[in-house]
């Protein structure tokens, strides 16, 4: 009889599946850079215009 359910794949060889993104590092380093870059747009606007 065949195995009906494989072995899992670990966390760590399971990618994210997302197109231009083969590790979920590069998934967490674009999150955290568009945080910060928006964090210094809505600084820089409010200097600028208050």
């Amino acid at each position: 009889m065949k195995e009906v359910n494989p072995a899992p794949l670990s966390p760590e060889d399971e990618g994210p599946r997302l197109p231009g993104f083969r590790t979920w590092r590069g998934v967490y380093l674009l999150v955290i850079g568009a945080f910060v870059a928006l964090v210094v747009a809505l600084t820089v606007f409010t200097r600028l215009h208050a």
